[in-house]
């Protein structure tokens, strides 16, 4: 496993790069309503990414044709933009979206609720958000890398009795979109590598209100939950530090 520790430089340019990212998510969702589609909320991120000098990560990633993955309800991940699929209400919506800044990638996902959601959904999105920022909470220098799914699979099946997605992971970040270590969101009987200073990785808890079992549609790309109960992500590209972690998106 060849973890890439950053350069200090290296890590400014990543902390700049995601700041990108977060102004770009946080317009993106507000700009997620009732009646927009999900190819719309794709052509504005591309708008953005142009106004803010950025490149995006996803399109053309192992031929992913767009620049952000939009994925609605039962749709766990990697969900093409669409002109056909509009928002309605009661909808959640998750925006998975990366950019590349200076030959450095970030990644981030946010879930929006679109109208009025039900209150057992929304009880669902925050408990998955909570597990993200619990997890991040636990990272330092020198603790395992298993703190990560651990900590995520306590939170959302022990505690809330929902399901991780276990095919899906978290990754290393810099360079590459996709770097060692890959991150479950589960405990794994081996304690994993221990997290250094200077790590950048992008962790999402992955969840399903259901089972947690899932498929991958026609279009190759898009994942779903089998018992067509909604799915949530939450993600955030962090540096390791000495004392515990910096949230870079």
């Amino acid at each position: 496993m060849a973890i890439i520790i950053k350069t200090k430089d290296e890590i400014q340019l990543m902390r700049e790069g995601g700041k990108i990212l977060a102004e770009i998510l946080r317009k993106l969702a507000e700009f997620s309503k009732i009646g927009i589609s999900t190819m719309d909320i794709n052509n504005y991120a591309e708008k953005l990414m142009k106004e803010y000098q950025v490149k995006p990560s996803f399109k053309d990633f192992h031929g992913y044709p767009a620049s952000l993955c939009a994925s609605v309800n039962e749709e766990v991940v990697h969900s093409i933009p669409s002109p056909q699929k509009i928002l309605k209400d009661g909808d959640i919506l998750t925006l998975d979206c990366g950019v590349i800044y200076k030959g450095f990638h970030t990644d981030s996902a946010v879930t929006v609720l679109i109208g009025k959601v039900p209150k057992k959904v929304k009880e669902f999105v925050f408990v998955v958000k909570k597990a993200l920022y619990e997890t991040i909470s636990q990272i330092k220098d020198g603790v395992n890398l298993n703190v990560i799914g651990d900590t995520v699979q306590k939170l959302v099946e022990e505690k809330h009795g929902f399901s991780v997605v276990k095919e899906l992971t978290g990754h290393g970040i810099g360079r590459q979109l996709h770097e060692d270590p890959f991150i479950v969101n589960y405990k794994e009987r081996s304690p994993g590598p221990i997290l250094k200073e200077g790590m950048t990785i992008a962790i999402e808890p992955i969840v399903a209100m259901g089972s947690g079992k899932i498929r991958t549609l026609k279009d190759s790309w898009t994942i779903v939950t089998q018992d067509k109960l909604p799915a949530c992500q939450w993600e955030h590209t962090i540096v390791v530090t000495k004392t515990g972690a910096e949230i870079l998106t």
